[in-house]
């Protein structure tokens, strides 16, 4: 059984051309298949929380205001957002438009990066103009991704996350996936279950409420480490 590997001083093995690779000889060897999953899941899976932070308001406020204060707008909440999800051990992994995708070890880093974000807007917001106060949404997936380093993303929790985050959450509202918040740790936090109907699915989630601990900005939580 064969499948290519790097060749020195070339990509590394998570690089999106080197998955093209794979996924070339998947289609014109389909007897080695399974083989070739494996290497694509050595490579490239892990078990991530994963977030999805959507600015809310685009259609009104592109209208009334235009596309460039959009983008300023945007540049504003990527400010807040990239601190907030490094200090909770995060990894930007893509940002598109104005969603910013993040991975992290476990969903309660995630749901903090998400909260401290939020609590930086808010500071933003005391001291910007109604036309430019930011808004964003947020949905969090946790379970074995597909993970294309600085690049993308793929698997059925990421799909959710951006269900929660982009199409059901409203502005300020954190809605995490079944999985993640059974992985998150007991007794910390308030999260209400509901459920959604969305693309011919059923969607369960759970819809952070409050903490039960109290810590400040940009501190990190107990055992806040990257990724790996």
């Amino acid at each position: 059984m064969h499948h290519p590997s790097a060749p020195p001083g070339a990509h590394a093995p998570h690089d999106k051309d080197y998955l093209r690779r794979l996924l070339a000889e998947r289609n014109q060897t389909p007897a080695n298949a399974a083989g070739i999953d494996a290497a694509i899941e050595q490579a490239f899976v892990r078990n991530v929380a994963i977030l999805v932070l959507d600015m809310c308001g685009f259609s009104r406020i592109t209208q009334s205001h235009g596309i460039i204060h959009f983008l300023a707008m945007i540049h504003q909440m990527e400010q807040a957002a990239r601190p907030a999800i490094r200090g909770n051990g995060g990894e930007i992994i893509k940002q598109e438009a104005d969603n910013l995708f993040a991975v992290f070890n476990t969903p309660d880093q995630a749901l903090e990066a998400a909260l401290d974000t939020l609590r930086a807007l808010q500071a933003m917001n005391t001291v910007l103009p109604p036309e430019r106060i930011l808004n964003v949404s947020a949905g969090i997936g946790f379970g074995p991704t597909l993970v294309i380093a600085q690049q993308d993303l793929f698997g059925p929790e990421m799909n959710c996350a951006c269900k929660l985050g982009e199409d059901i959450a409203g502005a300020n509202d954190i809605l995490l996936t079944e999985a993640a918040h059974a992985g998150l740790p007991p007794g910390r936090y308030i999260c209400d279950s509901t459920s959604y109907q969305i693309s011919g699915m059923d969607l369960h989630a759970h819809r952070f409420g409050h903490c039960l601990f109290e810590r400040p900005l940009n501190s990190p939580p107990p055992g806040a480490t990257s990724p790996r």
